[in-house]
């Protein structure tokens, strides 16, 4: 049997995912009432770490703890990812020594050469290109506030990035329609606009693409590695910060979710991230959970 891989949400299937969101959601009120197991014994997560992070490092690292293992973190000065050494023969290594990798890199390209020779299942904990923990993490707040997200509209707000390729990817794997809004010069990849034509819309104005939507997305205008494009990308996206007048155009019970860092008053306004009813900070805190039930599907396959 192969091993089992995690780079996009395309790698599970359909009925993989939905299964993976209710364990997710198990995990967590198991955890909440003390009553997290440990099947996992002395088994070893590897962190590749490329792209710094708060919420990653500590969800898979406190995550990999719960299930019963530990984790090694591993940042860009640590290893010779890329550098001197071929990223081939640094997945043949790392792979016969830990039980799971995960890597959170630049160039998506860079982890699909890392997994191919890797022995143990690797997990893509974001690339340029992808974001697909996230993913489940959104998948599962929205599940646990709002239900089945299938069939409903969604909306993105602001740079067509990794995040955004992503909600392309969940468009097709959960059965919602997507609609994306964004200026012109920062759409997502072409590619997936064209295989998913038949459920996702690329709009310029927010307002329209917001308009009756049970769930707004954003996220910061200005990814990692694209700092010294900070002010030229605040002009253009001049109009696109979602706030609460913004998402009066949605359901009235419409959610609102970032993933975090949020640069307040940019793309997001301080007042609707702060608002009592945000559900950001369970978006976040579900990272763990979801990432928990991933490890754990990757390990029991």
């Amino acid at each position: 049997m192969s091993t089992r891989h995690f780079l996009t949400l395309l790698d599970l299937s359909k009925k993989e995912l939905a299964d993976l969101i209710d364990r997710a959601v198990e995990l967590k009120a198991l955890h909440q009432q003390e009553s997290d197991s440990s099947p996992f014994p002395n088994k070893v997560l590897g962190m590749v770490f490329e792209k710094s992070s708060t919420r990653t490092r500590i969800s898979f690292e406190a995550g990999m703890t719960h299930l019963g293992g530990s984790a090694i973190f591993l940042s860009s000065r640590d290893t010779q990812l890329g550098r001197g050494e071929p990223i081939e023969d640094s997945a043949r290594v790392m792979s016969r020594m830990v039980d799971l990798i995960m890597v959170r890199t630049f160039e998506h390209e860079k982890i699909q050469r890392f997994a191919e020779y890797s022995k143990v299942p690797v997990i893509n904990a974001l690339t340029d290109d992808y974001h697909p923990c996230q993913l489940l993490a959104d998948m599962q707040t929205f599940v646990e506030h709002r239900g089945s997200i299938e069939g409903k509209t969604v909306t993105w707000v602001g740079d067509g990035n990794n995040m955004c390729n992503s909600y392309i990817n969940a468009a097709r794997q959960f059965n919602f329609e997507l609609k994306i809004a964004c200026p012109e010069g920062f759409d997502p990849m072409s590619s997936l606009l064209a295989d998913n034509k038949d459920r996702v819309q690329l709009m310029r104005d927010p307002i329209a693409a917001t308009r009756d939507s049970d769930l707004v997305i954003t996220d910061t205008w200005a990814s990692m590695g694209q700092e010294d494009e900070k002010r030229a990308r605040e002009e253009a996206f001049a109009g696109f910060q979602v706030n609460h007048e913004l998402m009066t155009y949605a359901h009235n019970d419409a959610l609102f979710m970032h993933c975090l860092p949020a640069y307040r008053d940019l793309e997001v306004s301080a007042k609707l991230l702060d608002d009592e009813d945000s559900v950001v900070w369970d978006e976040a805190e579900n990272r763990l959970h979801a990432q928990k039930a991933l490890m754990e599907f990757l390990l029991e396959s």
